[in-house]
């Protein structure tokens, strides 16, 4: 049995900034309900979400948003429009001769506005892709649990894709390791069948049980020990609840 992958998630201390941030700039709607502030991505696009963050010492980012270019006017828009809505640019030792530009949105997670002419994320749409700091075995766990085939394994170097094409989710090495409290994890959704279900079969893949929320999330972490989410069975916000609009 595989499981959805309804969106990722940031911890932030006021949600609701870089929800504002990442709908104006993804021209995204805003679904607020109890879980924090949903935007929602489609059939092909990947789903963010803002949450409150919880307290003790804020963990290494080790997740990074890729947003893609059309050509060298569209990055300078897409720049431009991050700066005005509150990003900021960031350097993470990036080189000059580098063509991306490295940012950071209002909550302070990294992202990169990756230069045109990229063929790796041709056609990937505006949400190109989420690297991950992570094993090749995580990669491959992922595959299997949402059903995603590999598109990329070279080396330590993993990714995966929806069938249906859209935003790619890379993993790789990355210094250090995962230190907690886990501030960006995946929500996911029983693709068919319960909760229960969903939860052995990530079990039986390399999952490890941690917990479970007050409204019935389901905690877990990945064989690299990196934190994730199964929400119960039932109506989620994806397509409705309480909403505040589309951001312009």
């Amino acid at each position: 049995m595989r499981s959805r992958l309804l969106a990722v998630t940031f911890e932030a201390d006021d949600p609701a900034e870089p929800a504002r941030f990442w709908a104006g700039l993804l021209g995204r709607e805003v679904v607020e309900d109890t879980g924090g502030v949903l935007l929602p991505g489609g059939d092909t696009q990947l789903g963010l979400r803002f949450v409150p963050g919880r307290a003790g010492r804020l963990g290494a980012h080790r997740m990074h948003l890729h947003l893609t270019s059309a050509d060298l006017d569209d990055q300078q828009r897409t720049v431009a429009t991050a700066i005005r809505l509150g990003g900021r640019h960031v350097d993470v030792g990036q080189r000059p001769e580098e063509a991306h530009v490295v940012l950071a949105d209002p909550a302070g997670y990294e992202f990169c506005v990756i230069e045109p002419g990229n063929g790796y994320l041709a056609g990937c749409g505006p949400l190109g892709e989420l690297t991950c700091a992570g094993t090749r075995q995580a990669g491959r766990f992922w595959s299997t649990a949402l059903g995603w085939p590999l598109v990329w394994d070279r080396g330590e170097q993993t990714a995966i894709q929806s069938p249906r094409g859209g935003t790619k989710i890379a993993w790789d090495t990355w210094d250090g390791p995962p230190v907690a409290p886990h501030r960006q994890r995946f929500e996911l959704l029983p693709a068919d069948g319960g909760q229960r279900a969903a939860i052995d079969a990530l079990i039986s893949l390399g999952a490890t049980r941690l917990g479970t929320r007050d409204d019935g999330t389901a905690l877990l972490a990945d064989p690299d020990g990196n934190e994730f989410c199964v929400r119960p069975t039932g109506r989620h916000p994806s397509r409705g609840d309480r909403r505040s609009g589309r951001a312009r």
